[in-house]
């Protein structure tokens, strides 16, 4: 914003300036009716001549007064210093009511002087009604300039919560409200009591009027002032309990305006940085679980400490591999090379997650899935098995110039966390790892480049143990005993 632009907008300003005008002018209304004639004024010489003049010294001092007003109040609008915005707003209000209140005291005092000259009785019940009347209708000011304020302060606190708390905050602010608009006209009306009580020149009918009046004065302005200061409470409140709701249907990005330099002030600025917080902590929620599987990051997320170890999970193990990838990366750029292995990998994690696996490490140009561990599956080996099969269709549909060796093994593993507490990681290690590795180097040079354990096909759900046929017994690498190898039935028809 540039210097001497004031962040109150035209449109803004006139608007407070006709709403402020409307509340002196009805206040002023009610002042005259109550001072001129219903309240007591003692005896007085030709009273008829001396509410005449009065009414001439009001209509030239409201004529001198509300420009005055406006210009000022416009004036304190306004700022020339970068960085006063938050102030401005928020003590806008406060300014405003200031004037305000100053103009009424200058009347005050120069209706007194008025009426001094024909009874002292009659200038202090002209005054007393003067500065009581304008006490309540500065109050009255304030709220509802509190509230036309409120867009303005909103979009100048947007970009960081108020610096301080004002010093009137929610308590002291509702007490001066109920003290300035109900009090104050109360008090008024036991000034009129004690006249009566002390004169007792006030017959009891002209009594009764008084009671009634500013009775219903009282209860107007008491109503219309604890009105607009619950007003003030209950809409941060009301705002903030609906942002609570999207938050717990899970919508982080909701926040609530900030126009309150009270302990509500503070309250919404706090909503808005823990959103702020919750959706960091989301945004790393998701991008741990995308380095190491949601299932890894939940299992962590919920953990009170780091526990090293693990144990013994019935898991079944995916392992697929390219073919001829040290010849690719020669020759290809590497860009290319790149490129097919994050589209390698972006089906290889697709089917994977479908059949209720994930992935625990990529290495190189290959993958390690499994199944079963950390989430408890009911069939583990059945869900790899129909991984490996929809994988190896997918792969000869989706990249036919890129081949894979794709090995499957099922069986008991360690699952748990394996490194040092500054750094470690989930993950399954145990034979049927190195089962699917070694079937994953035979797989590169099979038909259809996809095998199985005859284990993981026995340990499978009848459903999926029918889509594989067993073949001949193999010693694979690194291995002592045979291993019964298991191919897809659809691959053998094909052959």
């Amino acid at each position: 914003m540039r210097p001497g632009r004031s962040v109150v907008g035209r449109p803004l300003r006139l608007l407070l300036g006709a709403v402020v005008a409307a509340a002196n002018l009805t206040g002023t209304a009610i002042v005259v009716a109550l001072a001129a004639w219903v309240l007591p004024t003692g005896p007085v010489e030709d009273p008829g001549r001396i509410r005449a003049v009065n009414l001439l010294v009001l209509a030239g001092y409201l004529l001198v007064s509300i420009p005055i007003g406006l210009a000022w109040g416009g004036l304190l609008l306004r700022t020339r210093r970068r960085g006063a915005d938050q102030r401005l707003v928020l003590y806008g209000p406060l300014r405003l009511a200031t004037v305000q209140a100053v103009l009424w005291l200058v009347a005050t005092v120069l209706f007194v002087l008025i009426n001094l000259q024909y009874a002292w009785r009659l200038a202090l019940s002209v005054g007393e009604t003067i500065l009581l009347g304008g006490i309540t209708t500065a109050a009255l000011s304030y709220l509802l300039a509190e509230r036309i304020l409120r867009p303005a302060a909103a979009r100048v606190l947007a970009d960081g919560p108020p610096r301080r708390r004002m010093r009137f905050g929610v308590l002291v602010r509702s007490v001066l409200f109920w003290a300035l608009g109900t009090a104050v006209p109360v008090v008024g009306l036991i000034l009129a009591a004690v006249s009566a009580l002390v004169f007792d020149d006030v017959p009891a009918g002209q009594l009764a009027t008084i009671a009634i009046a500013v009775g219903l004065v009282a209860l107007f302005s008491g109503f219309l002032t604890t009105v607009g200061a619950a007003r003030a409470v209950a809409d941060p409140v009301a705002a903030l309990r609906q942002a609570l709701h999207r938050v717990e249907r899970g919508d982080l990005d909701a926040r609530v305006p900030v126009y309150d330099a009270t302990e509500l002030g503070m309250l919404q600025a706090g909503f808005n940085t823990m959103t702020d917080g919750l959706r960091e902590r989301e945004r790393l929620r998701d991008l741990f679980g995308r380095q190491v599987g949601h299932d890894v990051a939940s299992l962590a997320a919920a953990a009170d400490e780091v526990e090293l170890g693990g144990e013994v999970r019935h898991v079944a193990v995916l392992f697929v591999d390219l073919v001829g990838s040290t010849e690719l990366a020669a020759r290809r750029p590497p860009t290319e090379v790149v490129a097919l292995l994050n589209r390698f990998f972006g089906i290889v994690v697709e089917v994977v997650e479908k059949c209720g696996g994930w992935i625990d490490k990529f290495e190189g140009d290959a993958a390690l899935a499994v199944f079963g561990a950390p989430a408890t599956l009911d069939d583990p080996a059945g869900q790899a098995l129909r991984a490996a099969r929809t994988l190896a269709a997918r792969l000869a549909v989706e990249l036919p110039d890129a081949a894979a060796g794709i090995g499957v093994s099922a069986g008991d593993a360690v699952a748990g966390n394996v490194g040092d507490p500054r750094r470690y990681e989930y993950t399954v290690i145990g034979d049927p790892v190195n089962e699917a590795a070694r079937l994953t180097e035979l797989a590169k040079s099979a038909d259809g480049r996809v095998l199985a354990s005859a284990a993981a096909v026995a340990s499978a759900s009848p459903d999926e143990a029918t889509h594989w046929g067993l073949g001949d017994a193999v010693t694979l690498r690194g291995r002592c005993e045979p291993t019964t190898l298991a191919t897809p039935r659809e691959r053998r028809r094909r052959s």
